[in-house]
């Protein structure tokens, strides 16, 4: 399996807030922390804050932050929230798909269960997990 870079880009928002929790950080400087795309990065802090995730400010001096502690976010929410309802694989759509097998496939049952795992194992960890080395992480977003 492979995220999305939608979820990559979310997973990525959030480290940065949580290592600057101390201040406003805007979208412009998260983009050239990580030299990625100011527009993909709009379309993922809106998600995140239509989420109730970040909170965004608006205006002169504004920016975005947390809205909750890290220890309080949870990874595999934030990745089922960022990946979406899409079916795993076509013959889990709503209208079954056009796989001639579906009807005695055991293949969607097995992803099923693979993905559960995927999520429960996310689901351990906290957006505080993935921040526990603050000053090496902080030194590595720092644009020279």
């Amino acid at each position: 399996m492979k995220l999305t870079t939608f979820s990559d880009y979310t997973l990525r928002v959030l480290m940065f807030l949580a290592l600057n929790r101390d201040r406003l950080a805007t979208i412009p400087e998260i983009a050239a922390a990580y030299d990625i795309s100011e527009n993909h990065l709009m379309k993922v802090v809106h998600q995140l804050a239509r989420a109730g995730v970040i909170e965004s400010l608006r205006g002169k001096g504004g920016g975005i932050r947390l809205a909750r502690e890290p220890e309080d976010i949870r990874l595999g929410q934030i990745v089922r929230t960022s990946e979406g309802s899409a079916p795993i694989v076509e013959c889990m759509s709503d209208d079954g798909g056009t796989c001639r097998i579906a009807p005695a496939c055991r293949l969607a049952a097995v992803l099923v269960r693979a993905f559960d795992a995927l999520f429960a194992t996310l689901d351990e960890y906290t957006l505080a997990d993935l921040v526990r080395a603050p000053r090496s992480l902080k030194a590595l977003l720092v644009r020279g």
